[in-house]
């Protein structure tokens, strides 16, 4: 049933989603030795409906992506559904309804049928012929994927057409619903013996969950090279033929070795989760099923679905967990985005942490590990550190008296409970600073402070995708002196980036926050030392000229609006104060409704007069990545580094973008694999049909010297009054213009608070 429209398009799909590179998927390249599975070499990759995390399930276009994506062995699984006149095709479900179009073509209403002693109503295959189901066409059934691409009008693919137009090195046929299909006097039996007859047609793997019918199947493919594999489904669903749960039927795998060569079985038998979705000790089912020479597939595998809080939301890092934790392997891995673990397995398993870097990345810290701690805490710095991150940042606030301390906003209910306490009533507007209300840091003490409780940021928290909640309150915060020390005693940090918002009005505030920072770093020996670099950086050129000419240290401009290019006039300017640029990820890549809509010249213009090209932020999150980089992080910065040529990245987990760079399949030359290819941006936005393409967006606007010429900061005010309670006599003002305490009540009160506080921390 499938068209040559069909093939056209997915021949396009092919060649416009990743760059030009040769398209060589030498998988296996770590050594077949280290691999803990049955048979000593790497774990395969199934695609579940081809590349279903992009393209509809079953599709040409999912089954073509996932065969150039993925591993030159790439295993394309098909779910068998039978006609009503008994034609296999493949696609996902028992009921038509949900992953295809077929409301629009026939008006029928649902049928209902018993479906494993379930009633369940729906479209289903077997009411329709193989003829009635050729206007039929595919669309994206889980709606939390984008439906964009449905306007390319797959059809519904028989078994042996997606078999012979695709020609798969591994063919992999699901059968869900015997029982189901022999109620209606349809043979599965029948129809997977006719498959395995056909020539055209050759069948790796066959899966039921149904022990009968593996049974029946069993001898007919005992002297092929077509494995049989018994499915497992929740712990608690009954087998319909035994009459016994899964889980019962997991405690004899010497009964299912007598009619299977393997076993698949959803993650969570292996890794499983507790109720706050933490991951608990493995469980002894893969040792065990290769006691019994079974090989064991791990299904239910999703870029775009977290699993647990322990893999920081980067799908790589959970692959890892399943094929080189150590202790075993599985045999393969059942998946809707087949690139993650093709590049999972080729090109990180058995790296190690101390690796070789393979690429000349930057990785900069956002809050230090904001992603898994609350951020610019002592155990986010601590964290990032671990991760491997080389300059750790501090974006310094100021505290009412006067201490420079790392926070990421001057805002503080954006990072604390503050909203919580008594110090709720300090809301204020501030347009210098931002138009809505907040708390500021220089309205509180570094005391009261160090009293609130850090909160973690959750900035996909509209999506439901929260962060560590375990620890969404751990951590100390620390001042810039506390800061630097933590630093300077790390041999692995190659510097540290101090980050100036607001000074201007800061000054006018009293606040001298360039002088603060000076002072810390003078303190702390790094206007001595050429051990770890010094990176200031501002999205005031103002506070970087007050730093130029008084230190060595490397000034880094920070453009705060997305843009689509820089006027020459401007980028000269933007050098008179600062040697590196940060820009946003849409600055590089511009995206429209999620998709790349293309790239701009903004990186080379601005490394061609040689200055370093920083980009911003980057998160594990699969809502802040376009659709073209497949919800996977590791292809987001693969993009950005080999695609876009970029110098360094500032993250949020800079685990994931420290492992990036030692990757081996970085060095490859013309063998690099596809998996490790960069995205070509608008290629996928080019595969959306008319009447499903976004609206245009407004192009970025230029970066102009207005943009960026500012006036010197203003003097450091001196405070000449406070507001003071009634009948008491504001003091004169400190040599840092902060107001020094009247003489009145208020020095009994604080020696009191004092002594209280003391004696609590005591």
């Amino acid at each position: 049933m499938g068209s040559l429209r069909g093939i056209s398009i997915a021949i396009f799909v092919v060649q416009a989603l990743l760059a030009s590179v040769a398209l060589v998927s030498a998988q296996g390249s770590a050594t077949p030795s280290r691999w803990q599975t049955l048979s000593g070499e790497a774990p395969v990759v199934i695609a579940r409906g081809g590349f279903s995390g992009i393209f509809s399930d079953s599709s040409f276009g999912a089954y073509s992506l996932a065969l150039e994506t993925g591993p030159s062995d790439v295993i394309l699984w098909c779910d068998v559904q039978l006609t009503n006149d008994g034609a296999g095709i493949c696609f996902p479900d028992l009921k038509l309804d949900n992953n295809s179009k077929i409301a629009t073509v026939f008006t029928d209403k649902p049928t209902t049928y018993l479906v494993n002693g379930v009633s369940t109503k729906g479209l289903f295959s077997i009411d329709y012929t193989l003829n009635d189901l050729g206007s039929v066409y595919l669309s994206q059934g889980i709606y939390s994927r984008t439906n964009k691409l449905d306007g390319n009008n797959y059809p519904i693919m028989t078994v042996q057409d997606t078999y012979t137009q695709l020609q798969p090195r591994g063919f992999w046929l699901n059968i869900q619903h015997d029982a189901f299909y022999a109620a209606h006097n349809l043979s599965m039996r029948s129809f997977v013996l006719s498959v395995s007859r056909n020539a055209k047609v050759t069948v790796d793997y066959i899966s039921s969950p149904e022990v009968a019918f593996l049974r029946n199947i069993a001898p007919i493919f005992r002297r092929s090279s077509t494995k049989v594999v018994f499915r497992f489904l929740g712990p608690k669903d009954v087998e319909p033929s035994t009459n016994q749960t899964y889980d019962s039927l997991l405690t004899n795998l010497t009964f299912i070795k007598t009619f299977a060569s393997g076993i698949i079985v959803p993650k969570s038998y292996i890794w499983p989760v507790d109720g706050a979705l933490y991951l608990q000790p493995s469980t002894s089912i893969v040792l065990d099923a290769h006691k019994e020479g079974l090989e064991v597939f791990a299904s239910d595998f999703y870029n775009d679905v977290p699993f647990s809080f322990n893999y920081s939301y980067d799908p790589v890092a959970e692959y890892l967990q399943f094929v080189d934790n150590g202790k075993f392997s599985v045999d393969g891995v059942l998946t809707d985005f087949p690139i993650t673990p093709a590049a999972a397995i080729d090109c990180f398993a058995h790296i190690g942490k101390n690796a070789s870097k393979q690429a000349d990345l930057l990785v900069i810290s956002n809050n230090g590990a904001s992603g898994d701690y609350p951020g610019c805490t002592d155990m986010a710095y601590t964290k990032a550190i671990q991760d491997g991150v080389d300059v750790l940042d501090c974006p310094v606030q100021m505290t009412k008296d006067g201490i420079p301390i790392c926070l990421g906003s001057i805002n503080l209910i954006q990072s604390t409970d503050i909203v919580r306490t008594g110090f709720s009533n300090l809301t204020e507007t501030v347009p210098e600073i931002m138009q809505s209300s907040g708390i500021f840091t220089y309205n509180l003490s570094w005391s009261d402070i160090k009293s609130l409780k850090p909160v973690i940021s959750s900035p996909q928290s509209q999506y439901k995708l929260f962060r560590n909640p375990k620890f969404q309150n751990a951590g100390k915060y620390l001042k810039l002196s506390e800061f630097l020390s933590m630093a300077n005693t790390t041999s692995s940090l190659n510097g540290v980036l101090i980050s100036i918002e607001n000074a201007a009005y800061l000054a006018k505030q009293g606040f001298g926050v360039t002088d603060a920072v000076l002072k810390a770093l003078n303190e702390a020996g790094y206007d001595k030392q050429t051990t770890q670099k010094v990176m200031i950086q501002s999205s005031s050129s103002s506070v970087l000229m007050k730093f130029k000419g008084k230190t060595n240290y490397q000034l880094v401009y920070k453009i705060d609006e997305d843009i689509g290019g820089a006027q020459s006039s401007t980028i000269d300017d933007i050098k008179r104060f600062a040697s590196a640029v940060v820009i946003s990820k849409d600055s590089v890549f511009p995206e429209n409704s999620a998709f790349l809509a293309g790239a701009t010249d903004v990186v080379s213009r601005l490394q061609a007069a040689n200055l370093s090209v920083l980009v911003q932020t980057f998160s594990n999150e699969f809502t802040s990545q376009a659709w073209d980089f497949f919800s996977d992080a590791t292809v987001e910065i693969n993009s950005f580094c080999a695609g876009a040529s970029i110098n360094g990245v500032i993250t949020d987990f800079p685990k994931t973008s420290d492992r990036y760079r030692r990757n081996r399949c970085l060095k490859r030359g013309n063998k690099t694999p596809t998996y490790m290819s960069p995205v070509q941006p608008g290629s996928l936005l080019s595969l959306v049909t008319t009447d499903y393409l976004p609206p245009a967006e407004a192009p970025k606007p230029y970066l102009t010297e207005s943009d960026v010429v500012e006036p010197p900061l203003p003097p450091v005010a001196k405070t000449t009054s406070t507001s003071t309670p009634s009948g008491t006599v504001a003091a004169a003002p400190a040599p840092n213009g902060q107001p020094k305490v009247a003489a009145s009540i208020i020095v009994p009160l604080m020696a009191v608070l004092l002594a209280m506080y003391y004696c609590f921390e005591i």
